[in-house]
């Protein structure tokens, strides 16, 4: 069952290190996903799962074990994460496989690795799961249930931005359809209002770029029935894309 989920942006620039001189910019949404993260620690569950966007296709990627490895080299910055602590040989955890444990984690969960690192997380196991961008709606709520159904008390960490397409200037340029999709999408996650999050337009997401759509439905299937709260704590579009974060309890 969801005990609590917390929702972040997944952009690299949430590094220091790959936002350089930049890097002040995103201190607040830094902030944010920290306090998210609390509320995950506060909510003492079993396990952790961490949910991101993996590439532009309807599969995805994982699971990623507790330990796996990824990198911020294609950023051109020098620096290595882990998924969570990397067990130890007597650990459970450490049963699973070596080739998922080798295979590298997408961005997403690269950056999901770097915020766990970042405060800490010591509450719970971990494990990754990257999901297509183009995953059907039906398939991502599917793979919420399952998780959901898995232990008695489950966490989400669920990455993935908003549009692309707020600004002349963002990566998909301006779509005047961007600022109403992301204010849909911030309203239903402060609200916890997981019909909303099943109903989201696939294709729109995809036309305005918005990476976190399957992730945040996926975060909808799993938390049908678990009658959670949300509060939605931040919300802003720097370099023209939308960056949401949330927490569930």
């Amino acid at each position: 069952m969801l005990v609590a989920a917390a929702v972040c942006p997944c952009p690299p620039l949430l590094v220091p290190e790959v936002a350089a001189g930049a890097a002040p910019e995103l201190d607040a949404a830094r902030a944010a996903c920290t306090d998210a993260i609390g509320v995950l620690a506060a909510a003492r569950p079993d396990r952790l799962v961490v949910v991101g966007p993996a590439g532009p296709g309807p599969v995805g990627s994982g699971p990623y074990p507790q330990g796996a490895r990824g990198s911020f080299r294609a950023f051109g910055v020098d620096l290595d994460v882990r998924l969570g602590r990397v067990p130890d040989r007597a650990d459970p955890d450490s049963s699973a496989d070596a080739e998922g444990a080798e295979r590298e984690l997408p961005p997403s969960l690269a950056v999901a690795a770097w915020l766990l690192a970042r405060t800490r997380w010591s509450a719970a196991p971990v494990e990754g799961l990257g999901v297509g961008e183009s995953c059907a709606a039906e398939r991502c709520i599917r793979l919420g249930e399952d998780i959901a159904a898995r232990t008695d008390r489950v966490a989400l960490l669920v990455m993935g931005d908003a549009s692309a397409c707020r600004t002349l200037k963002a990566p998909g340029y301006l779509d005047e359809r961007a600022a109403g999709f992301d204010a849909e999408v911030g309203r239903a996650l402060g609200a916890a209002d997981v019909a909303a999050l099943k109903a989201l337009d696939v294709r729109l997401a995809h036309e305005l770029k918005a990476a976190g759509r399957a992730p945040w439905q996926v975060l909808a299937g799993a938390a049908d029935g678990a009658a959670l709260s949300g509060e939605l704590l931040y919300e802003d579009a720097p370099y023209g894309v939308g960056y949401l974060v949330a927490a569930w309890s």
